[in-house]
């Protein structure tokens, strides 16, 4: 069975088969030359898409205007893009105009000398007309050719030179910084959608923190979430906080993040977002209902992020619930139990252990619910339902609001362990509901 390699070196070979010129492009290339194994891989030919079209069986041609077309293979796809030249950019993002060119000055319009270099797998070499290489020996991040130009042409670029720099811990070189900072204002012109997928790819691979700090310095932030930017210099009470600011709380909270699905990450950006608004000093520092705002405030971030429903929702919960913790000790068993058998309960303990390290350090709360979960069978946090809808029907009971006060109240007393039997159930809502006859 071909390796996806195998089948990215055969889209090469058919195409060199065919008299053009034709070599892997872009990231898969920085990832052969700093050792690692690409996860995908692009293609550059000076054959049009016309022509690519011709000599492939499969193909969907998904940029045909920017001369892209995607190749189908047998368990793979890969984009073939016409070597080119871009005219004028008018919306940060498309050029008006394309010219088919060739890979030299293709290389040239591409963003960042690290992502700008070819190789070709048939005879295994590197080509490379930016100096590529020299910049990830030396781990710089460099615009290729002006700067100002490249961040002019796709505004997106502001934000993959924070998410390259650190995720390969790569300084960004002085003067591509220094258009990065100047240039961060028009962020904004790009769409939420776009945004929100660089953002995701930050918080979810390496180095989030770095990420955040970058963003912070740079000024993207306080662009794209100044809710987030306005918690810097937030000070926090010291026996609860001895790390700092509220920024530098969450900074330390993202560093432990390990593998996250985007959905807790972004939660643990935003789980002190209500910090700020509440902030005020009595006898202490104190941020009174700031989970309740927070969530709020999540709930306007996310819909400005394009983010579904389902994500929202997780994501609303994960920040309006995470001091529960402090009281888990103190619930009644079938509050307690409820809380255990959530779905998202496993993103809620993570958050709870990740606020924790990033704080005091104290894990206590942490443990004793990983200790209830091991000791709690299924049956024991859901246990099955003694008396159904049906059944206070039959009892004589009128549907209506009171079905799921009794409902709820017998499962409380189920999870508390004071009734175990339908014949029990019976006898105790009897005691505690009047009934309501139907006639």
């Amino acid at each position: 069975m071909n390796t996806l390699e195998d089948e990215a070196k055969d889209v090469v070979k058919v195409l060199r088969g065919a008299g053009f010129k034709a070599f892997w492009a872009g990231g898969c290339v920085r990832d052969i030359v700093m050792g690692n194994i690409p996860q995908d891989y692009d293609i550059a030919t000076d054959a049009t898409p016309v022509q690519v079209m011709g000599l492939f069986r499969r193909t969907i041609p998904v940029g045909i205007s920017f001369g892209v077309v995607k190749v189908l293979a047998d368990d793979s796809e890969f984009e073939v893009a016409t070597f080119r030249s871009d005219g004028q950019y008018i919306d940060g993002r498309h050029p008006v105009e394309v010219h088919y060119s060739n890979d030299r000055e293709d290389a040239m319009r591409r963003d960042f000398t690290i992502n700008g270099m070819f190789y070709d797998p048939v005879k295994s070499e590197i080509i490379d007309y930016v100096n590529g290489q020299r910049d990830i020996k030396a781990g710089v991040i460099r615009a290729i050719g002006n700067p100002r130009e490249r961040f002019n042409e796709d505004k997106l670029r502001l934000m993959r030179a924070v998410r390259f720099s650190a995720r390969f811990g790569y300084v960004i070189e002085s003067q591509t910084r220094k258009a990065l900072e100047e240039l961060a204002g028009q962020i904004r012109q790009i769409s939420a959608e776009r945004i929100r997928d660089e953002l995701k790819k930050m918080l979810t691979g390496p180095n989030p923190s770095d990420s955040l700090d970058l963003l912070s310095e740079s000024g993207l932030l306080k662009e794209i979430l100044p809710e987030v930017a306005a918690m810097a210099g937030v000070e926090q009470p010291r026996e609860f906080h001895p790390e700092g600011d509220v920024l530098t709380h969450t900074r330390l909270l993202l560093k432990n993040l390990t593998r996250p699905s985007f959905e807790l990450a972004l939660a643990a950006l935003l789980h002190d977002i209500g910090k700020p608004p509440t902030f005020s000093i009595r006898e202490r520092i104190r941020f009174d209902n700031h989970c309740e705002v927070g969530a709020r405030m999540a709930e306007a971030i996310c819909g400005r992020l394009r983010l579904s429903n389902e994500q929202t929702d997780l994501i609303i919960e994960l920040v309006r619930d995470h001091l529960r913790f402090k009281d888990v000790q103190r619930m009644k068993e079938s509050t307690l139990k409820r809380f255990l058998r959530r779905p998202s309960f496993p993103d809620h303990l993570e958050l709870h252990r990740l606020d924790c390290l990033a704080s005091h350090g104290d894990l206590t709360q942490w443990e004793f619910c990983r200790r209830k979960l091991a000791e709690l069978g299924p049956e024991e946090i859901r246990p099955k339902r003694l008396l159904s809808g049906r059944d206070l029907i039959e009892l004589g009971y009128a549907p209506g609001p009171l079905f799921s006060r009794v409902l709820s109240f017998l499962e409380d007393a189920q999870l508390e362990g004071r009734i175990q039997t339908r014949e029990e159930a019976l006898a105790l809502i009897r005691d505690h509901f009047p009934i309501n006859p139907l006639s």
